[in-house]
């Protein structure tokens, strides 16, 4: 029986790393959550964060996935190690793949990450980053407001440039030659951001970087049939229709919303 491959997020900026792995496995059966009630994870406590993720995992779980994909950043760094323990199958998040592509994009040992509070917080690119080139230097910045900008769907809005000029100008003097678009939401924003740091910045989306990662879990069972979507969030189904349809140039279709219990979720 073909089982398909779950992947959750906060919210809609996981797509990114739907859109990258149905672009390379256009076979795969894929499942996607948007926890689109509880976004942004990233000002939550560790703690909140680990429950909620555990939550989707779970979610997933009963949809009889073969992998789950952490598509979140926040999710990826504080709870990886909790969700691999209530499960056997694989769970990737996108720290690892994001920060490998960083340093060998980088070519002066001086990275950039953006992040969630959480993300950043938690030092886990930083960490990742290190363990693959010790001798890199890795300047961290929170930009909280990035997420509800791209849910919003300002991509391109004269106060989406105001305040990515305001933060990123705490790059400026760091020579920096890459930076890490450390949640799935930021690639969104990717073009006003690599505006403000110049042509001369690397970014390194690690949704891109995860696809790769991703093929050396899957085993050739030569499936010839396309891959079918299926798509749930926690809330909001209009507004995560619209936004999606901006993000995968396509309107989406088999999207449910799930009602949240303690631990667990049920499809309505």
């Amino acid at each position: 029986m073909k089982r398909p491959i779950g992947i959750f997020d906060s919210g809609v900026g996981g797509l990114t790393v739907y859109k990258a792995i149905r672009e390379c496995f256009p076979n795969e059966d894929l499942i996607y959550f948007g926890d689109t009630a509880r976004v942004p994870y990233g000002p939550k406590s560790k703690e909140t964060i680990i429950e909620y993720s555990v939550q989707n995992a779970r979610f997933l779980l009963q949809h009889n996935v073969k992998i789950i994909i952490v598509a979140c950043n926040t999710s990826s760094a504080a709870a990886i190690h909790h969700l691999s323990k209530i499960t056997s199958i694989p769970v990737m998040g996108v720290i690892e793949p994001g920060a490998q592509q960083a340093v060998e994009s980088s070519s002066n040992h001086r990275i950039g990450v953006i992040g969630t509070e959480g993300t950043v917080r938690s030092g886990a690119y930083s960490r990742a980053i290190h363990q693959l080139a010790p001798i890199t230097q890795v300047f961290s910045l929170a930009c909280p407001l990035f997420v509800p900008l791209a849910e919003e769907g300002w991509l391109d809005h004269p106060v989406t440039k105001t305040i990515a000029a305001e933060y990123l100008g705490f790059f400026k003097d760091k020579d920096i030659d890459t930076l890490v678009l450390g949640c799935t939401h930021y690639p969104l924003l990717a073009p006003v951001i690599q505006e403000v740091m110049g042509e001369n910045t690397r970014l390194v989306d690690s949704a891109q970087a995860i696809t790769t990662h991703l093929g050396t879990l899957l085993t050739d069972e030569e499936e010839t049939q396309s891959g079918k979507d299926s798509f749930f969030v926690s809330d909001n189904e209009q507004k995560f229709s619209s936004i999606a349809s901006r993000i995968l140039g396509y309107e989406i279709t088999q999207l449910k919303r799930v009602r949240m219990f303690e631990s667990w979720f049920a499809e309505e």
